[in-house]
């Protein structure tokens, strides 16, 4: 390092102190006030080193220092910590925010260290840390001191994206890093939403090997997605859990949110992949909860933009007393109402077409929404066209589902052994060797062909609950009946111990369905022995078994994705149904190459939890469909539908 290279510094406690006399002897360092805003000139790093945590430092300082166009590290101490980094250069997104945001987020108490360093930002910085003894600040000096000659000497500093995090009680340090805010003020920047980045060309997504239904392997993008999302000090998601009580091998991994902690499992044969596809799941549920990665400006009433907008009543809405409910979260639609919209592609008339925003994203309650809407059709993928792919499957499996509740139609039960596949029965075996559940599997498919299974487990123990409903569909129908047994097993150990806990709570949903109001409480229902009535139409024992090869029609599988996905496509497009794909992307995933979609497709059932949230209003399919597959001599009426709220977990 040149002894000529100069380093402007800011700080006046011991830290401080320390690293200008540790670089004293090999460069010029410089003092530097944060009030002022200016740094000396011909500084080629600036520093700024506390002793206690004062948010003012830092504030303003990635304005002026971003102008100022040097690169700058910062250190402090709070709460028996050491915090050094990130080094942040000017255009570079990662900045001081980004790492702090990342920081609170994953952190246990983060309502209470937000109110925390908004009261010090105002106020001015804490006391002296108790835990910031001498022996601690002097191994925070040489971290920085060693980070500062890095980047003096020209090289790639160990702390850009990252931050070094020193216990100051036994002096273990550890590196971690964070990921850019992509809404940030200083170094963030989303583009805005257009019909122009709303187009979708599908392009080739080859298959590894040829086969499968995958265009990139799990275990090619494992190691990556713990690398970059799972850490417990600054991570996007900031731990994991391994269930060994399950019949399979679950993970789940939690997405921290301000408000709450998002818990999302993966289910597969072994840990490790399980742990990677939960991170999947939490990355597909983070891009799913609201615009990301393109800035929402449209704000209109459908009556001004119908000529390029979805009618929001072709998704189907809830009945009119439901709006008419006190304290019912929903509003009517109303074409004279703003409200934001988002632009998504449509395959039928192959243009861009505006969405509800609320349709495209998560909508729970409140504000100007119309319509409960959750993550149906959402999905991720290693390319966009695997995300639509299953996307579309999603969107298919829960139709399939619902439709056969409501027009209560008696599934051909299909026989496993038929299927000739040995890890589907040792799969059935495991789960009734280990959880104590006989499987049952239908064939869920309606009108538009596409394989779906409908699985049943039934509780051949003397406790826990007596039956467990799940979904799958696929191209593939052995496939679709794996995914919907891991969706039983993931289900069994926690809901046979909520059952013996809630079974007053069951029997209370059974005698008043207004009280089913939550996700978990459509399976802690049809967990409760007398409910088993209800689904009679499936488990009545006259029925026979089929054989998978008598139900289901050969499906051609291609090397290329992109061609099974027109194939999917090709289905609705001949029943005058159409795909429309919401691009979903957050700057997150897409480092790594990931797309995330919402498949919508009007008409289609959506998934709703909580009966008084059911939306069929509008959706003919539901009446129609089971006299066109040969269940019903003619078109069902809405008093013949299932008033009984649906079991799907």
């Amino acid at each position: 390092m040149s002894g000529n290279a100069t380093v402007a510094l800011a700080g006046e406690g011991w830290l401080a102190k320390e690293v200008r006399s540790e670089l004293s002897s090999d460069c010029q360092v410089v003092s530097m006030s944060t009030g002022e805003g200016v740094v000396p000139e011909g500084a080629e790093l600036a520093l700024i080193l506390n002793d206690t945590w004062d948010p003012r430092d830092e504030r303003g300082s990635e304005e002026w220092l971003r102008e100022a166009g040097i690169p700058w590290l910062r250190g402090f101490v709070s709460f028996g910590e050491g915090v050094v980094g990130p080094l942040v250069r000017p255009g570079v997104p990662g900045c001081s925010r980004c790492a702090d945001l990342r920081r609170l987020m994953a952190g246990r108490d983060r309502r209470e260290t937000l109110e925390l360093k908004e009261r010090l930002a105002a106020e001015g910085g804490g006391k002296s840390d108790p835990w910031a003894s001498l022996m601690g600040l002097m191994q925070m000096a040489r971290l920085v001191s060693a980070e500062a000659r890095r980047v003096l000497d020209g090289g790639r500093g160990r702390l850009e994206g990252r931050l070094l995090l020193i216990n100051l009680k036994t002096l273990k340090s550890s590196r971690h890093l964070f990921l850019p805010d992509p809404m940030c003020p200083v170094c963030g920047g989303i583009p805005e939403d257009s019909p122009e980045a709303a187009r979708i060309t599908l392009r080739p997504s080859p298959k590894p090997g040829g086969d499968g239904y995958r265009c990139r392997s799990l275990k090619e993008m494992g190691e990556g997605l713990v690398r970059d999302y799972l850490d417990i000090k600054t991570g996007f998601l900031n731990g994991k859990m391994e269930d060994l009580l399950s019949p399979f091998a679950t993970v789940s991994v939690n997405l921290p949110l301000l408000t709450a902690d998002e818990a999302t499992a993966g289910r597969t044969h072994s840990y490790e992949e399980s742990e990677w596809t939960a991170i999947l799941e939490s990355l597909e549920r983070y891009c799913g909860i609201g615009p990301r990665g393109k800035r929402t400006v449209v704000r209109d009433t459908y009556r001004n933009l119908a000529d390029h907008a979805l009618h929001p009543l072709s998704v189907g809405v809830h009945d009119a007393e439901a709006y008419e409910q006190p304290g019912f979260p929903f509003q009517p639609f109303n074409p004279d109402r703003s409200m934001d919209w988002v632009w998504g592609w449509s395959f039928a008339e192959e243009r861009p077409i505006l969405i509800p925003q609320l349709l495209a994203y998560y909508s729970l309650g409140g504000g100007d929404g119309f319509v409960y809407e959750t993550s149906n059709g959402c999905a991720l993928g290693g390319s966009l066209e695997e995300a639509i792919f299953y996307g579309i499957l999603e969107v298919v499996e829960r139709d399939s589902f619902l439709m056969t509740w409501y027009g209560r139609l008696p599934l051909p039960r299909l026989d496993p052994g038929s299927a000739d596949d040995r890890e589907l029965m040792l799969m059935i075996d495991r789960v009734r060797a280990v959880a104590g559940y006989d499987v049952h599997l239908y064939n869920a498919t309606m009108e538009n062909g596409i394989p779906a299974v409908w699985a049943l487990a039934k509780n051949r123990k003397g406790e826990g609950a007596n039956l467990i409903c799940a979904a799958g569909a696929h191209p593939d129908p052995v496939r679709a009946s794996k995914s919907a047994i891991h969706e039983l097993a993931g289900m069994m150990p926690a809901l046979d111990g909520q059952w013996e806990k809630d079974r007053e709570k069951a029997v209370q949903m059974f005698r008043n369905p207004a009280s089913v109001r939550h996700m978990e409480d459509h399976s802690l229902l049809y967990a409760l022995p007398e409910a088993e009535e209800r689904l009679e139409f499936l488990l009545a024992d006259d029925r026979p078994f089929s054989r998978f090869d008598r139900e289901f029609k050969r499906q051609a599988s291609h090397a290329d994705l992109t061609d099974d996905l027109k194939d999917l496509l090709q289905a609705f497009r001949r029943l005058n149904l159409d795909v429309i794909v919401v691009d979903q992307t957050a700057p997150e995933i897409r480092r790594n190459g990931l797309f995330c979609v919402k498949v919508l497709i009007p008409g289609m059932l959506p998934m709703t939890f909580g009966h008084h949230l059911t939306r069929l209003t509008g959706l003919e399919r539901v009446l129609k469909v089971p006299e066109i597959l040969g269940y019903a001599e003619r078109a069902l009426t809405k008093d013949q539908l299932n008033s009984h709220p649906h079991p799907f977990p």
